[in-house]
């Protein structure tokens, strides 16, 4: 079982501090709180997203997992990237510019018939200096196959690419 370090960080972040919630806006549901259900309809696009107070000078880094896979009660297959979108810069507007190259294209949720709500986590990063995202990411822009999703290790990847700590976090649920 992958190691749960950036999980718990991340879920820890948020409740002792509101003021690192990670604003996410997908489709028509906008200013999303942390825990709230979204239709699995609603969240086939990747969110926007915006956090304040970010440089324009620097690059940002998004991850996000589906935690409870296949079944919360059950997690053997988790957790599964849904995404992982480096060289993010802040807009004049504040919003991130998620228009780049990724390593793992965004996927939206998919939990199995008959399985309780998953929670879909969303982590901010402050992306790694000398980051080659050649390195990491699918070859002419292919998108990610599912193998290469299934129980992700975001702590062993984040300690090869020595990725700092979380900067902002949120999640929503859909099944």
């Amino acid at each position: 079982m992958p190691s749960q370090k950036s999980i718990q960080a991340g879920l820890s972040l948020i409740q002792n501090d509101k003021s690192k919630i990670l604003s996410l806006t997908i489709g028509s549901h906008e200013t999303i709180e942390p825990g709230v259900y979204i239709p699995r309809a609603d969240a086939q696009s990747p969110p926007k997203l915006s956090f304040p107070g970010l440089s324009t000078d620097k690059t940002y880094f998004v991850v996000s997992l589906d935690i409870d896979a296949p079944f919360p009660s059950f997690g053997v297959l988790g957790p599964i990237l849904h995404w992982i979108q480096p060289g993010v810069k802040v807009t004049e507007s504040g919003e991130l510019d998620l228009s780049g190259p990724f390593v793992a294209n965004y996927i939206g949720p998919a939990p199995p018939p008959g399985s309780s709500p998953h929670r879909y986590t969303f982590y901010l990063y402050e992306e790694p200096a000398g980051f080659d995202i050649a390195k990491y990411a699918p070859a002419n822009g292919q998108k990610l196959g599912n193998w290469s999703r299934i129980r992700y290790d975001l702590d062993a990847w984040a300690k090869e690419i020595n990725l700092g700590p979380v900067l902002a976090f949120n999640y929503f649920t859909s099944n």
